[in-house]
């Protein structure tokens, strides 16, 4: 990192137009601290860590330093952004160069923090509870410390056993133990015993494992068949800290520690993590990643907006966002949640931030979905907008020129921004008596995304009446919409003779649901969160996609467990935000229906038996003096509806509460695996209140390992908690 990191520097920290202070920051020198202090306020000071740090934007990429865009030039101006929650912090340095040093220093720190070891990452996390710990910094501890430290962490410990690790980590015999001496402690206290039996079932001597035992073990735990001998070789390379274990082709304990604690010995299969299904299908092909009112960063009603919420979203890997558009002042069309209290933002920011984010994560298509409330003077300003921010990035015609037959694939659209909006022309509206421009086209349904909200799904009524509007559309917008044109949902067939009527919907839902699937064979149905739900919070994502549905737009702002499935689906082909369909729903001759799954074709239903061995520094959520973590287990599995279940594993005979240990076994029968989602949940069991969460990880179950392995647990807003984990073992057999 750049000296003047490590020298220090004074730099004005921006909250607003008119908050604007100097403080002076400086990087400890564990290089994993950033300290900052006010010039006048004696000797109070902040610190946090390069960990917290998701990204360096430079220049004037946040709604605060836009502000002051005027007053300092984009490259003596930065933001950190930080994981989870936490605001941003808008700095400007005195210098384009001091600017650079620090823009630079900090990426180059974080990208340190990211190729650490998992063993470096571990030592790194004990070593931070300890400088915590360490008071007076004198680097040293004795033992009635070193117990109040373990209470703070959540260590759960027989006192007398303590003492007697304490003094044998206690190297220098001085009675307090210095930094290493600590993590030697640490590591000895939370012994995996668990991983040593299963380490001693397939060492030959009991002392390492052969290259012969390593293979035994790969295939017969992993169940990994395909060349073993070269598998294990790799392992060894790659994980086995010994230089003389590694001469003998062997592995020590640490190293089989290593490689179970690495992202091959996840629960998550690395050879679904890249790019791996087909991307040349036609888009309603796809589940399609999507947010809901995309510029709220918290509630409905008096929230933030800001272009905060589509840079997150988009860097999460969402593939369609949301823009509700209002006449501004000026000329200038506003963003914001209409007829409330949320504050506005320009659209022209929200499509710069586009314009720059849109393909950082992902180079497939973004379908930006427009809610236009604007006169027809304010569509004209935004159609400029988009054409001269968005240049060639925007789709302005169909591929080849020529009518579609069919919706583009994504990877026909790579790196371009679809508008989803109402068009000028088109069956309905021309019935409706809209459209009052002479212009009017021909819309085959190919092109139409209809709109559902979840209310009016759930009720079964799919026939919304069409809203008489009398909107003018202006032609400059109309003409930026190519694909995707919003139509209200009014029944599964556009020809008069196949209309449902109500009343099959509701008697005959069977039909209805395979219906549903079938029309999303071939369109685009976006459904979005109720209006009632005012707090932004989330419906199931699960039940829309079992039927198909293709853009089912959520709340990125509200963890919980809404966005927990949409992250785990997501999380596989390359985070890139399209994930396949089973072939069962885009194939017209299929009849799938999810309330039927026994009946389609292929039908093979599997088990899932995961035994829940132990838990791994799980943090204590609950600071109450003296409170102790009693820890819940809860697998669900989210799918179709003969799949939806949840069970749980709590018990007395935990050994510590820190590092439980359960070997508990919870078995599920997988009617429809293709679309069945596995959510592992951590609380705090509490007998009087309802419990507090500690972590959780899901994941499609198609992308599970067999075998032991660890699941590395994500904190409530999906962002991760190292070194949290579970240990379970897992295996997948066809029900009998």
């Amino acid at each position: 990192s750049s000296p003047s990191m490590l020298v220090g520097t004074v730099m004005r920290k921006i909250k607003s137009r008119t908050w604007k202070k100097q403080r002076y920051f400086k990087l400890q020198e564990d290089c994993m601290t950033i300290w900052y202090k006010s010039k006048k306020a004696g000797n109070a000071h902040s610190t946090f860590s390069v960990s917290d740090v998701e990204a360096v934007r430079e220049g004037h990429q946040s709604e605060v330093l836009l502000s002051i865009a005027d007053e300092f030039p984009a490259d003596r101006c930065f933001t950190l952004v930080f994981r989870g929650r936490r605001g941003n912090l808008d700095l400007v340095a005195e210098s384009a160069e001091e600017a650079r040093s620090w823009i630079q220093g900090m990426r180059k720190l974080i990208e340190n923090l990211e190729n650490m070891g998992e063993r470096e990452k571990l030592d790194q996390w004990i070593g931070d509870w300890f400088k915590k710990a360490d008071k007076n910094n004198d680097g040293r501890m004795n033992f009635k410390e070193v117990r109040d430290l373990l209470k703070m962490m959540n260590v759960d410990m027989n006192e007398h056993h303590a003492h007697r690790l304490f003094t044998m980590a206690d190297k220098s015999q001085s009675g307090t133990l210095e930094d290493d001496e600590f993590v030697l402690f640490y590591k000895m206290l939370t012994q995996r015993e668990d991983v040593l039996r299963v380490f001693q079932d397939y060492s030959s001597d009991g002392q390492k494992l052969s290259q012969t035992d390593l293979e035994d073990f790969l295939r017969e735990e992993q169940l990994e068949g395909d060349d073993v001998q070269q598998h294990a070789k790799q392992l060894i390379e790659r994980y086995e800290p010994s230089d003389t274990a590694k001469l003998l082709n062997a592995m020590t304990f640490d190293g089989f520690l290593m490689y179970l604690g690495s992202a091959e010995g996840s629960i998550f299969n690395p050879r679904r993590r890249g790019v791996f299904q087909d991307m040349s299908q036609p888009l309603c092909h796809y589940f399609i990643s999507s947010s809901h009112n995309t510029y709220l960063m918290e509630d409905q009603l008096r929230g933030q907006s800001s272009m905060e919420g589509y840079i997150r979203a988009l860097n999460r890997g969402c593939r369609c966002v949301e823009v509700d558009c209002w006449d501004g002042a000026n000329g200038e069309p506003i963003v914001y949640h209409g007829h409330t209290f949320t504050s506005k933002i320009l659209f022209k920011d929200v499509v710069n931030a586009l314009g720059n984010y849109a393909f950082k994560v992902s180079e497939y298509p973004v379908i930006l979905s427009i809610e236009n409330h604007c006169s027809v003077e304010q569509q004209r300003v935004m159609a400029r907008h988009l054409t001269h921010i968005l240049g060639d990035k925007l789709l302005k015609s169909a591929l080849g020129g020529k009518a579609p037959i069919r919706l583009p694939s994504p990877e026909d659209l790579k790196g371009k921004i679809l508008l989803k909006a109402k068009k000028i022309g088109g069956l309905e509206e021309t019935f409706n008596g809209m459209v009052e421009d002479s212009l009017t086209v021909e819309v085959s349904d190919e092109d139409d995304t209809a709109e559902i909200d979840e209310d009016n799904l759930h009720r079964g009524n799919l026939r919304h009446k069409p809203k008489k509007s009398k909107q003018r559309l202006s032609k400059e917008l109309s003409d930026c919409v190519v694909y995707c044109k919003s139509v209200h949902f009014n029944s599964f067939k556009h020809s008069p003779r196949k209309h449902l009527r109500e009343a099959d919907l509701t008697t005959n839902h069977i039909n209805r649901w395979s219906e549903f699937v079938l029309h999303n064979s071939r369109h685009l149905t976006r459904v979005y969160p109720s209006g009632f739900r005012t707090d932004s919070s989330n419906f199931n994502p699960q039940e829309m996609w079992n039927v198909g549905c293709q853009i089912v737009a959520l709340n990125f702002q509200t963890a919980g467990e809404g966005m927990d499935l949409n992250d785990g689906l997501f999380r596989q082909n390359g985070s890139c935000g399209y994930i396949l369909k089973p072939d069962f729903m885009t194939q017209a001759e299929k009849k799938f229906d999810p309330e039927m799954a026994q009946q389609r074709d292929g039908y093979q239903p599997l088990v899932l038996t995961i035994q829940v061995i132990s838990g791994q520094q799980l943090p204590k959520v609950n600071i109450k003096e003296g409170s102790i973590v009693d820890p819940l287990v809860r697998v669900e599995i989210h799918g179709v509806p003969m799949d939806q279940a949840n069970n749980q594993i709590t018990d007395e005979y935990v050994l510590t509460r820190f590092n439980p240990v359960w070997y508990d076994t919870l078995r599920f029968n997988i009617h429809t695996p293709e679309l069945a989602m596995v959510r592992f949940v951590v609380e705090d069991y509490d007998k009087t209140s309802k419990n507090d969460f500690i972590g959780q990880y899901t994941l499609p179950f198609s992308c599970i390992q067999q075998g032991y392995r660890h699941i590395h647990l994500l904190s409530k807003d999906g962002t991760s908690i190292p070194p949290s984990s579970l240990f379970v073992h897992i295996r997948i057999t066809e029900l009998e």
